[in-house]
């Protein structure tokens, strides 16, 4: 096992884990180490790391931005990885403004299903709203036929009838805010994105490229590894817990340490 997971969510985005039980989470995977990473929404930490009953949580965000195209190369939506958050003013009105717009584009989304299937979902579109919260409520439903993965594969996903985009900062107006308030800002599983190495040809801007991820298939890391030596860069890692399940990818205690990630207490 990890000794640190870095890319952990929560009931406060699309997870369906509760905040206040990802300590008892992190003892029975044996992980001492948490960061919690819930999309473009800020934690209710005092600190940028603390301590919860023996657990290190990390105060965490992940951002999706867009990284604009050049020439044949078109633009794509990557996310990115903050770690030791301290709220700016400017982070803090970025969030607030993407949370807004994830609510209206959740409601939009629920509609075109509820239109497509004619049927009643029965779910509340609130704060940290997300699509993993709709193939749910589809899977769950005793008049469809799609479980889970149907649900993104034929309806919600980017190209589902379904599907509504939603609002997103660029990469150097993400890359920015988050670098202002953030310890260690890093590039999300980049093998996920129909460009990795334009993904990574942008890595340099940054202080990390998350490096152990389990991407479910056979990957080559190998492009991830030369981007890391070339730029100079740390190497994170993390489950990407959508679930209760952590420790599935994750740090040694030697490479968390690189990070320089400690609560205060520590530094005293």
């Amino acid at each position: 096992m990890p000794y640190a997971d870095l890319h952990v969510h929560t009931t406060r985005s699309d997870g369906s884990l509760e905040l206040e039980a990802v300590p008892d989470a992190a003892a029975r995977a044996d992980v001492s180490v948490v960061a919690i990473t819930d999309h473009d929404r800020l934690q209710p930490f005092d600190d940028p790391v603390c301590e919860r009953d023996g657990i290190t949580l990390v105060n965490g965000i992940e951002l999706r931005v867009e990284i604009q195209g050049d020439g044949d190369t078109p633009s794509q939506r990557v996310d990115l990885l903050g770690y030791g958050i301290e709220p700016t003013a400017e982070l803090e009105s970025l969030t607030a403004g993407i949370q807004e717009n994830r609510i209206e584009r959740g409601q939009a989304i629920v509609d075109n299903v509820e239109d497509e299937l004619g049927i009643d979902l029965g779910v509340t579109v609130t704060d940290g709203f997300g699509r993993p919260h709709v193939a749910r409520a589809i899977d769950a439903h005793p008049e469809t036929e799609y479980d889970y993965e149907d649900a993104f594969d034929q309806l919600i996903g980017n190209d589902g009838p379904c599907f509504v985009a939603r609002e997103i900062p660029s990469f150097e107006k993400g890359r920015r805010i988050l670098g202002e308030a953030a310890q260690v800002v890093s590039l999300a599983h980049p093998l996920r994105y129909p460009n990795p190495e334009h993904a990574l040809s942008h890595a340099a801007d940054l202080d990390a490229v998350e490096l152990s991820y389990p991407y479910g298939r056979t990957v080559d890391l190998e492009p991830v590894e030369r981007a890391i030596e070339r730029d100079d860069l740390l190497a994170t890692g993390g489950t990407d817990a959508h679930e209760e399940e952590l420790g599935v990818a994750g740090l040694s205690k030697e490479e968390f340490d690189q990070l320089g990630l400690v609560p205060e207490s520590q530094t005293d």
